[in-house]
């Protein structure tokens, strides 16, 4: 299961390698882009999942969640949220995207939480 899982997550994350975004995109660039990475590559996904009551991921591939983050979040709001998303049997991993790079931990409730970020895709650093 766990070599499974490490390939999904490979799997989308080389997919969201090839993410390009303006370097002051909206949160909906950011999505339209996601989305067509993901398209691109070949994954079927679902925008906006719905994990239970007030838990919707931005974006769902097999049993790996993609949240994504505009500019820097705040560490303790962002993984207050993936813990609440985590929970959900519907998730196996999560993929934080963020514009900037910030810590998230290597798992949260036992399942594997990965960053990449926008800002390291592009090459350079940006403010």
């Amino acid at each position: 299961m766990a070599d499974r899982l490490n390939r999904e997550i490979e799997t989308v994350v080389q997919a969201l390698a090839a993410v390009r975004v303006p370097a002051q995109p909206e949160e909906y660039d950011i999505h339209a882009a996601i989305a067509r990475a993901l398209s691109g590559a070949g994954l079927e996904f679902e925008h906006e999942y719905r994990l239970g009551p007030r838990r919707r991921i931005d974006f769902r591939v097999g049993r790996v969640g993609i949240e994504v983050k505009k500019g820097r979040p705040a560490s303790s709001q962002l993984r207050e949220q993936l813990r609440r998303y985590l929970e959900s049997d519907a998730l196996d991993a999560v993929i934080v995207v963020a514009q900037r790079v910030t810590w998230v931990p290597e798992a949260i409730c036992g399942k594997p939480v990965r960053l990449v970020s926008l800002n390291r895709l592009w090459g350079v650093a940006l403010p």
